[in-house]
């Protein structure tokens, strides 16, 4: 690692939050981000991938690697989040182009590649539907030996869904993609609707970051705008910068170790996740607390929103 710090791949459906989770990532100074990876989930492939790029230069980090991922689910019709995140997926904020290029590989071979290249050291963060990751396990079987940590951003475990009452997003999208993830031997931390319900941007914060001149504030400020005015929210949950923060600080979740099944059915309860303990089903960690004022410390300092807030 390099100087102490926890080189992460992110994987992303870049839309608001996802856009937040960039600037995180490379805000906080335990995070070595080592590469961005995209897959179609909040908006189209060609627009996560495009948002990723114009975020990462938006934030002076052109040079961080993008790599394109899968265009639809494994098996079904893929289903965005448009009405959430803008037609585009950054909310209406309309960074500059990046000048830099995209990577030539795609990104389950990106995933690949970067875990062979730095065996039990890399965590993966992926905070869309699960569909690169798996299909980065049918790539590589050594692949759960090979990360050091999974922290998916998807489920809602003893909570309601926000698509349907049984399914969070992520994992509606692509429930098949979901379930082999969860039936691998990964080491993953889920950090699902549970805790992520439980932090938020407040519509009074946001609207203080008029004034802002830090480029992640002003980014935030941004993509606010179609939640925060177009759709006259409250709150905004800060799903993935969530997940990010917990790769770096795990101290932030209460967790526990349980078996996951997830429902991939066409049935009402398609997408559903499920704490399950079943001989021969791996273990993984689920987040079920969380210390929602550490976070919310983190997250503002970080991208200096308290600056504008104060």
């Amino acid at each position: 690692m390099s100087g102490g710090r926890i080189p992460i791949l992110l994987d992303v459906d870049t839309g608001v939050d996802d856009a937040m989770a960039i600037a995180l990532a490379l805000r906080l100074d335990a995070v070595e981000l080592v590469g961005v990876t995209t897959v179609a989930g909040n908006v189209t492939l060609e627009h996560t991938t495009e948002n990723t790029r114009r975020v990462l230069a938006w934030l002076g980090a052109p040079e961080i690697p993008v790599a394109r991922g899968m265009s639809r689910p494994l098996v079904r019709p893929l289903r965005t989040a448009a009405w959430v995140h803008g037609d585009t997926g950054l909310g209406g904020f309309a960074p500059p182009p990046s000048p830099v290029p995209l990577s030539p590989v795609t990104a389950p071979e990106f995933m690949v590649r970067t875990a062979r290249e730095r065996p039990g050291e890399v965590v993966f963060v992926c905070v869309g539907p699960l569909t690169n990751l798996a299909v980065a396990l049918g790539l590589e079987p050594d692949l759960p030996r090979l990360v050091r940590r999974v922290v998916i951003m998807g489920g809602a475990f003893t909570v309601p869904g926000n698509v349907t009452p049984a399914a969070e997003f992520n994992v509606y999208v692509d429930p098949e993609s979901a379930a082999a993830v969860a039936r691998s031997a990964l080491p993953i931390t889920f950090i699902g609707l549970d805790v992520t319900h439980q932090v938020a941007l407040l519509r009074t914060e946001w609207e203080r970051l008029g004034a802002a001149t830090d480029p992640a504030a002003r980014l935030v400020r941004g993509v606010g705008q179609h939640s925060f005015a177009r759709r006259g929210i409250d709150q905004m949950h800060l799903h993935d910068p969530l997940a990010v923060a917990v790769a770096a600080c795990p101290n932030l979740v209460r967790t526990r170790a349980t078996g996951v099944a997830i429902d991939t059915g066409l049935g009402a309860r398609a997408g559903e996740t499920m704490l399950v303990e079943r001989p021969g089903l791996p273990t993984h960690d689920v987040a079920l607390e969380v210390d929602a004022a550490a976070f919310g410390t983190l997250f503002r300092s970080a991208l200096r929103l308290e600056v504008v807030a104060g």
